[in-house]
């Protein structure tokens, strides 16, 4: 018999494999976002709440998923899908209490996103929302981030301004006296800043297309 956290458990691993939150799952569905959030999961009084059979077999249709494929899922799981790694959103990535000074996750608000073969202690994962990183990343992509990462020239990275912005960029150049960032989506400018105005820059090492 399958149980209510199974089931759960098996959208959580379609959402980590195709490299989604639950938000990002329910989204590429076409459905209400919070539809897989662990809030929807158990009701005001206590009682388990289950996921529709409509909402799944959306899911299953917009990530390419097969029947067999999901009911593996359920049955045995993905041992290499157990490891949660810290996850926000990156539009509220600027809001002050996230980071510490190194741009490593600190405080509450965060939620969890299953990766295989991850450090949590290394990494953290941010969910894309609006266009300004369009097309390299678009909105619902989630993109996993190493603060302790060697950042190069050409590097795709999360930097954070001493007045809490917080942008992913591509690293154009870095000097003694400025460090330009290049734009992503070109409808948007290019950014430059004396080093003393950027308080960290993290690389990113991976991404969900």
């Amino acid at each position: 018999m399958l149980g209510h956290g199974q089931i759960w458990a098996a959208i959580d691993a379609l959402a980590a494999k195709n490299g989604l939150s639950a938000s990002g799952l329910a989204r590429k569905s076409g459905l209400d976002p919070t539809t897989f959030n662990r809030s929807k999961r158990i009701a005001p009084d206590g009682r388990p709440r289950w996921p529709s059979t409509e909402s799944i077999a959306k899911a299953l249709e917009a990530t390419a998923t097969n029947l067999d494929s999901f009911m593996s899922l359920l049955v045995e799981g993905s041992p290499r899908l157990r490891q949660n790694v810290p996850l926000i959103g990156l539009a509220q990535a600027g809001q002050g209490g996230f980071f510490d000074d190194a741009g490593f996750p600190t405080g509450q608000g965060w939620d969890e996103i299953a990766f295989p073969d991850v450090d949590r202690e290394h990494v953290y994962a941010l969910e894309i929302s609006g266009d300004s990183m369009a097309p390299a990343f678009r909105e619902g992509d989630v993109v996993l981030v190493a603060p302790g990462a060697a950042v190069r020239r050409g590097d795709r990275v999360i930097v954070k301004t001493m007045d809490g912005e917080v942008m992913a960029k591509e690293l154009a150049r870095r000097t003694a006296k400025q460090v330009e960032l290049r734009s992503l989506n070109h409808e948007y400018p290019d950014r430059s800043f004396a080093p003393s105005e950027i308080a960290w820059i993290a690389r990113i090492v991976w991404a969900s297309q």
